[in-house]
């Protein structure tokens, strides 16, 4: 700070230790000091002096640090240059062995995504068939679009639940338009594998804050795409008319099966683990009964089917397909029939081969095996990366991913970005594993929000050419559907890229998803609530709704839609036009305040967990100790702070009981600091 210029016999202030005095005293002299303040310095030119010095300590503290800069990981290390051969040699060593480590880890990673996938379908794949036994709710497209959600969030998996779509539609229980929204729904619920992954990181604030929010712009994208084309589609049907377009003008054939290249490294050790019959799944959702009682464990895996020409009796009162194939003996009707059967040659060798548990338990114990090894894979990779990613290597990935192409092409970066989310999406055939891969490194810092944004896009983009292939592959019958199915899921995502990311005003995930990490960040329990709300509640309430039929779904939905639209724009012109608004609606003070703020509510919370950390166990009690370091933290910096006036220290120590006077000078527009 530049030291204070001289001035002629300064007045002394008397009043350090009682500050009402000089609160009364300055009342006293303020419209005295007012009429003399002019004059005095027109005629001496003198700096008066100041009777308190708060607003200049509040001037001349740094601001804040922004929290979506993206933190600078230093090398605490010794120099490469200050090695010797030794050294030198040791810490190449050290590297290949952490990028060895670093690449087991990512296979792990992938590995349990796919069990914890096989798990979510042996807790709820039957109960997934099952709702899409009732054609009447599939009929109904906010239905339909919500079972897309709920079934692609019980299976994890987003392809699973398109090939049971599939297999309706071949069998005529569903038609492609009805199919639609529960693809746009599956393409909503596919992205709650990353969100559960950026949970995992709620160690840190800062990085919780990226990662949450690197995670949940792929669900704001998605919602916002089927609030915008979800209408569209009902009303014109555009979707369904474009793809049947392009899918009867060529001449369909059933091709090899889709490349599988990340399955081929994965698959020889997640079959050790768990091996599922998904075909039960689909029988279910065709309405077949004999499929309820099968389990969705395999046991065998190597079988041959045969099928024979043999004499079968058949009731009197059937009628025959032809009388040369029917004779009667006596009261028998004997007849020509095709009899499959499958002869079982070896046995699967996963882990639960041979087991006797319901497929519940199964699924239960594979949840909890698979979401143990996922998080400690993460834990050691963010270890891992935060110890390599330093000094020149981050600096050189940094510039490689973030770093936009000078003007006029800085546009093309994103679109860039957007091929190669699209490209590895295609190579791992898997957004969710992508898209939770990539979720870490947001959360440390390597790669900005408004660079994941478009890797994200990219991944909705090649996971839809996947099942393209995929569906190019599949035999005569189906071929046809699939592939629809396939194409309506691709224009959906290109239609909502188409929308929502070419003008930048309009790439509002961005900026909704800096506001849920903000939230995230400060109520880390808010986290959960969101994930519950978004892929559990809210689907589940809407479906229960529209199984009430019409009337209802719209006389409760459609008032809530328009509340919460009222909400959202009050709260935009709040921020930004807060004089348009009536007096009353320019804050929310007039609610009681928990129905504006999460502080009570967090309160509420933090109290329970501290009562469940005294009584029930200790894990909560590590959270009290690393708020308790947080608290510490927070103090120690304000002890460094500097003040020129020892009472705002002390006024601050005793609650900020100034804070009132400060808020009506600021009212006032008066100033009681020197000129």
């Amino acid at each position: 700070m530049a030291p204070w210029p001289e001035v002629e016999k300064p007045e002394t202030n008397n009043y350090i230790g009682d500050s009402s005095k000089q609160n009364q005293n300055m009342a006293g002299k303020e419209g005295e000091n007012h009429r003399g303040n002019v004059a005095s310095l027109g005629n001496k030119g003198e700096i008066q002096p100041a009777f308190s010095t708060i607003a200049l300590i509040d001037e001349t503290r740094p601001a804040e640090d922004d929290p979506w800069v993206l933190p600078e990981l230093q090398d605490t290390g010794v120099k490469w240059s200050e090695l010797d051969r030794k050294g030198k040699i040791i810490r190449v060593l050290y590297g290949i062995g952490k990028f060895i480590m670093l690449l087991g880890l990512l296979y792990m990673f992938v590995c349990s995504l796919d069990v914890l996938s096989s798990a979510f379908q042996l807790v709820g794949g039957k109960a997934a068939g099952d709702i899409f036994k009732d054609d009447s709710v599939l009929s109904n497209p906010v239905a339909g679009l919500v079972i897309g959600v709920l079934v692609t969030v019980m299976v994890q998996s987003s392809s699973t639940s398109s090939s049971i779509v599939v297999s309706m539609v071949s069998s005529t229980l569903l038609t492609v338009r009805s199919a639609i929204p529960i693809i746009m729904g599956a393409n909503i619920g596919t992205s709650v594998t990353n969100t559960i992954v950026a949970l995992m990181q709620a160690g840190d604030r800062n990085e919780f804050r990226r990662a949450f929010a690197g995670a949940t712009i792929h669900d704001f994208f998605n919602w916002l795409a089927v609030f915008a084309l979800l209408p569209i589609e009902v009303v014109s049907g555009y979707l369904y008319h474009l793809t049947n377009v392009i899918v009867e003008s060529f001449r369909l054939e059933s091709g090899e099966d889709a490349p599988e290249l990340l399955k081929v490294i994965t698959d020889p050790f997640t079959k050790l683990i768990i091996e599922l019959d998904k075909s039960v799944i689909n029988a279910i959702a065709t309405n077949d009964e004999s499929a309820k009682n099968k389990s969705l464990v395999k046991i065998w895996c190597v079988t041959e089917t045969n099928v024979t020409l043999q004499n079968v009796t058949i009731p009197p009162s059937e009628n025959c397909t032809s009388p040369d194939f029917c004779w009667t003996e006596g009261n028998v009707t004997w007849t020509l029939k095709n009899i499959t059967e499958t002869e079982y040659i070896s046995k699967c060798q996963h882990l639960f081969a041979n087991s006797d548990l319901p497929d519940l338990a199964i699924g239960l114990i594979l949840l909890a095996l698979s979401l143990l090894v996922l998080c400690s894979c993460l834990v050691m990779i963010v270890k891992l990366l935060n110890s390599v990613l330093k000094g020149q290597v981050a600096s050189v990935i940094k510039k490689t991913i973030n770093t936009d192409f000078p003007f006029p092409f800085t546009w093309l970066a994103g679109y860039l970005a957007m091929l190669a989310g699209a490209g590895m999406t295609f190579v791992v055939q898997s957004s969710s594993v992508f898209t939770s891969a990539i979720t870490p490194l947001v959360g440390i810092g390597v790669i900005s929000i408004e660079r994941s944004y478009p890797l994200t896009l990219g991944a909705n983009i090649g996971t839809t050419t996947t099942a393209i292939l995929a569906a190019l592959a599949s035999p005569g019958s189906t071929l046809k559907y699939s592939l629809q199915i396939a194409l309506c899921h691709f224009f959906f995502n290109v239609s909502g890229i188409i929308l929502f990311y070419p003008i930048p005003f309009t790439r509002l995930p961005i900026r909704m998803c800096k506001t849920l990490g903000n939230i995230t960040a400060q109520y880390r329990w808010f986290a959960i609530f969101y994930l519950l709300v978004c892929f559990f509640l809210l689907p589940l309430f809407v479906f229960g709704l529209s199984l009430a039929g019409w009337p209802v779904l719209l006389g409760v939905c459609l008032p809530l839609l328009a509340f919460f639209i009222a909400v959202v724009v009050i709260n935009v012109m709040q921020k930004r036009r807060p004089h348009s608004l009536p007096e009353k609606l320019q804050n929310w003070d007039f609610l009681p305040i928990w129905m504006h703020s999460l502080e009570p509510w967090d309160n509420i919370i933090m109290a329970s967990l501290a009562f469940c950390g005294k009584h029930c166990c200790g894990f909560c009690k590590c959270c009290k100790v690393n708020a308790e370091q947080e608290g510490a933290k927070d103090k120690q910096i304000k002890t460094t702070e500097v003040y020129e006036n020892t009472m705002a220290m002390a006024d601050e120590e005793r609650g900020g009981r100034r804070a009132p006077a400060a808020a009506s000078v600021d009212k006032t527009g008066t100033n009681n600091t020197a000129l």
